[in-house]
């Protein structure tokens, strides 16, 4: 975990509301000059701290609405960070809680150098990612219609489908499936398609723009990951795009923390007391890389012989994570060097 370290004279610490906003205002000897409460408006914000605008840092705990203020400070040159909203104990932990005092706190911990940091999204980038993720979840929409068919056909001990139901082809003969079923029931399967037709429309124009945006961003990333066996575009699309600039990371141990693909152990006295933090970090890596290397297995019958052999040693679940960890790796320095994915480097030299 990194810590914000930077000295300046006035420290802005802000308990970030959608509609309010409570500011808490220190100068460089800790003393208190400024305790409002104001609302979420650019205007707002600038006239509460326009006098103390000379070498003025902002400190802001990371939830859904801090685009703005970070877009407003970059505008007008005014330093800002962001912290990592698990790591802020200081403010969780308290005994009371309340807008005034957590405000206090982030600029006690912001001008202490102990305010632990997270990554300012860049602006450029922030809504095709915000877009991508979008498109996950009407991905999960789409397959949930096609559970539900699925499920209702088994509900009622229904022939099983000639072919998959994912292809718009094969659901036009869906309705005779259910022919004898009642009618309400009918008229719900047909609901059930012609959503899952609508799902189709919407998420090929929204790959389309996202993989024209992702050419136009970053086209080299793009294809060095389209090298990875098993990395179609989805995939490559997010890790583009949840990557963003691998120069963020210093080792490749911070990229696959952040990546959620190891654990973090805990001792106490030379013992080990067990891990934690597992929430911590980008869930939408830890699915990409955990999917990319089950798709792997299916183009490269080396990298499959190689999980059969930590099978052996270790298991299957814990081979699937063996394997996606080493994936971290060489994606991390792929990006690093700016090189293609090399077979004969991802895996040991003794397979």
């Amino acid at each position: 975990m990194n810590y914000y370290s930077g000295l300046h004279k006035h420290t802005c610490g802000i308990d970030l509301h959608s509609k309010t906003m409570y500011l808490c205002l220190l100068d460089e000897h800790g003393n208190t000059l400024l305790h409002k409460n104001i609302k979420s408006q650019p205007e707002a914000f600038l006239e509460a701290v326009k006098e103390y605008r000379d070498d003025l840092v902002v400190g802001v705990e990371c939830m859904f609405c801090w685009y703005w203020l970070a877009d407003l400070c970059e505008a007008e040159g005014i330093a800002f960070v962001l912290g990592h909203a698990l790591y802020m104990k200081a403010i969780s932990g308290s005994k009371t809680k309340d807008d005034r005092k957590d405000a206090e706190k982030i600029a006690m911990l912001l001008r202490s150098g102990m305010f632990p940091q997270a990554y300012v999204y860049p602006k450029a980038y922030r809504a095709t990612r915000d877009l991508l993720r979008r498109r996950m979840h009407l991905m999960r929409k789409r397959a949930e219609l096609l559970s539900h068919i699925e499920n209702t056909r088994h509900q009622y001990n229904l022939p099983s489908f000639e072919k998959s139901m994912s292809y718009k082809r094969n659901r036009e003969k869906l309705a005779e499936h259910f022919t004898e079923m009642d009618q309400s029931m009918q008229l719900s399967m047909s609901m059930n398609a012609k959503l899952i037709d609508l799902y189709d429309d919407l998420l090929r124009e929204t790959e389309l723009h996202l993989t024209h945006h992702a050419k136009a961003h970053e086209p080299q990333t793009y294809y060095l990951l389209r090298t990875i066996p098993g990395v179609g575009e989805i995939l490559a699309l997010v890790l583009l795009y949840e990557i963003q600039s691998i120069a963020r990371f210093q080792k490749v141990g911070n990229f696959l923390s952040y990546s959620r693909l190891v654990k973090a152990t805990k001792e106490s006295a030379g013992k080990r007391t067990g891990y934690g933090g597992s929430k911590i970090g980008n869930r939408y890596l830890k699915w990409a890389f955990s999917e990319a290397a089950v798709l792997m297995l299916r183009k490269q019958a080396k990298i499959k012989d190689y999980k059969q052999n930590l099978e052996l040693k270790h298991g299957k679940a814990k081979a699937l994570s063996i394997l996606a960890q080493r994936l971290g790796r060489t994606v991390y320095h792929m990006l690093k060097h700016n090189l293609a994915f090399d077979l004969n480097t991802f895996l040991p030299s003794q397979i």
